[in-house]
């Protein structure tokens, strides 16, 4: 199957997943896609395929003949679409050979050069886009139809040499959970890559340290004609908070190792009131840093205010992977040259955002992210290069054999 028919096929499935499900996978629908992904797998000739009952799909290309002591290589990708925007009933338009110009999605919307800047690399590639009323799904649709299409192609191509092989496919990453029951011993390899970065060339081994952040505020309701010295205003108190912390370390003032507190959910009465923060910081004592000071602009509040009139729940949710890839070049060295190799200019960059390879990389898996060709995730202008996904494939497949040289 050609590679733009495996990226339409699985765009077509909705499997946005929900962080405010209990369950794993957060969604049923997510292994719609995962049950059709270890069929193919099984049709192409794949071995060891498996689906658990979290969801994870697992699948071996077996080494060629004389590589069987080559390491054993991994493939990742996941299935889910963000919580942010729809992902059911995507119409993706394709534009064989684009211009340069304003991209008219609908009636309505046009996305702009303007705003966009970096559509200007793409003069000339075949673009996939949205329709303007859903998401795209090329996060990470385009890594899983990537992975699948390199699969086939060494799976028919006996003479290409290459290692064993393991693909796997996971749920819910978008709602920071898609490794919570992975198992890196079933899945049996000695280093892996992440198919789920953006621009054309990243490469990508460090990331934030991420926390979340739950501020909740009881207020004390009184009538307001009678208010005074006796309402204490959750709402109130909850713009106080969002003031104490610096307005210039929010994402839209940052880049690059830049860290930052972001408020991504506010609500509230007189009586009651909540923020909701991620923290984000690639350097772990600049992390450690912002987490004290968030505790210690909540106590500032509760001096003032009470101690029981503001609670903090704060929980750290991955680490910057770097210092588990690093002790192993190799797996950033074969990368390198395989982009090389697929006449792609390597962009060695931070992730300003995490991967299930972070996670992974601390679970004994070292897992560096390799880019996609998607741009503009998680919204209604998220679109995709075909012309870079043929090119990731080929990064993909020299990577394979290259680890058996």
């Amino acid at each position: 199957m050609e590679l733009l028919d495996r990226f339409l096929k699985y765009v077509a499935f909705d499997t946005q997943s929900d962080e405010s499900s209990e369950t794993f996978p957060s969604t049923e629908k997510q292994k719609v896609l995962l049950a059709a992904l270890k069929e193919e797998m099984e049709t192409l000739g794949m071995t060891e395929v498996t689906m658990d009952k979290y969801g994870y799909v697992m699948g071996t290309i077996p080494a060629s003949a004389g590589c069987e002591g080559a390491p054993v290589i991994g493939f990742i990708a996941h299935v889910d679409t963000a919580p942010d925007m729809s992902g059911a009933n995507i119409r993706p338009h394709i534009i064989e050979s684009y211009d340069g110009e304003d991209i008219p999605l609908n009636n309505a919307l046009t996305m702009r050069v303007a705003d966009f800047p970096e559509l200007a690399f793409f003069k000339g590639h075949t673009l996939i886009h949205t329709d303007g009323n859903t998401l795209l799904g090329a996060d990470d649709k385009a890594g899983v139809a990537e992975i699948m299409t390199a699969a086939e192609y060494l799976m028919t191509h006996p003479e290409v040499k290459h290692g064993k092989i393991r693909i796997g496919f996971t749920p819910d990453e978008e709602i920071g959970r898609g490794v919570d029951f992975f198992d890196v011993t079933a899945f049996g390899a000695d280093f892996a890559y992440t198919v789920d970065g953006g621009m054309e060339g990243e490469l990508e081994y460090e990331n934030f340290n991420a926390a979340s952040a739950k501020v909740e505020i009881q207020g004390r309701n009184v009538h307001p004609g009678y208010a005074k010295n006796k309402m204490i205003n959750a709402i109130e108190v909850a713009g106080e908070m969002m003031q104490l912390l610096p307005a210039w370390e929010r994402p839209e003032h940052t880049e690059g190792y830049e860290g930052f507190y972001h408020c991504v959910g506010v609500s509230g009465t007189v009586e009651k009131a909540s923020l909701t923060y991620i923290i984000r910081d690639h350097d772990a004592e600049r992390f450690e840093r912002r987490k004290r000071f968030m505790w210690s602009a909540v106590d500032f509040l509760r001096a003032k205010y009470g101690g029981d009139t503001v609670n903090l729940t704060l929980k750290d949710q991955y680490y910057n992977m770097r210092k588990m890839v690093e002790p192993h070049p190799e797996v950033i060295d074969r990368a390198l040259k395989a982009m090389e190799m697929a006449d792609v200019k390597p962009l060695v960059r931070p992730i300003r955002g995490g991967t299930d390879g972070a996670r992974l990389s601390f679970m004994g898996l070292p897992c560096p992210n390799l880019f996609t060709g998607g741009m503009n995730f998680h919204g209604k202008f998220e679109y995709c290069s075909l012309t870079t996904m043929k090119k990731a494939q080929q990064v993909i497949q020299n990577i394979a054999m290259l680890w058996a040289e």
